[in-house]
């Protein structure tokens, strides 16, 4: 009789993890092509048309900017992208190419971008101070 419960649980756990993986549940996003960047922009904020991609060389998150300036900050959350629309207080530090980003809310946290053209996003996000 154990083992007839042994078998029945092990086929439940293994149907469990087959559902589990069929619907994407921890994957780890990526951020692949701009295709990728403008869905994850879009869900972040409804309506966000990026005319600049700056997205990491690991596909972990990027910068995007549309045609009024605003500069979205994308990282992995879960299996989606959380996304953040860079205000004044938002800090960089260009280092190479790494770029870290503050965006001023503690709860968003720190991110470190791999670019392949920071200094036009550090001074990007710099000239956020200027217009405030």
């Amino acid at each position: 009789m154990n083992f007839i419960v042994l078998i029945g649980s092990l086929v439940a756990i293994l149907a469990l993890a087959g559902l589990a993986q069929w619907l994407g549940l921890g994957r780890t996003p990526q951020l692949a092509n701009e295709a990728d960047a403008c869905r994850a922009a879009n869900e972040a904020v409804e309506g966000f048309q990026p005319v600049r991609f700056g997205l990491d060389r690991s596909g972990r998150g990027g910068l995007l900017e549309d045609a009024q300036g605003r500069i979205l900050l994308l990282k992995p959350h879960g299996n989606f992208f959380a996304g953040r629309l860079l205000a004044p207080g938002s800090t960089v530090l260009a280092r190479d190419e790494t770029l870290t980003i503050d965006c001023g809310e503690r709860r968003y946290g720190t991110v470190i971008l791999q670019l392949d053209d920071p200094a036009y996003w550090a001074e990007a996000i710099d000239r956020l101070q200027a217009a405030a």
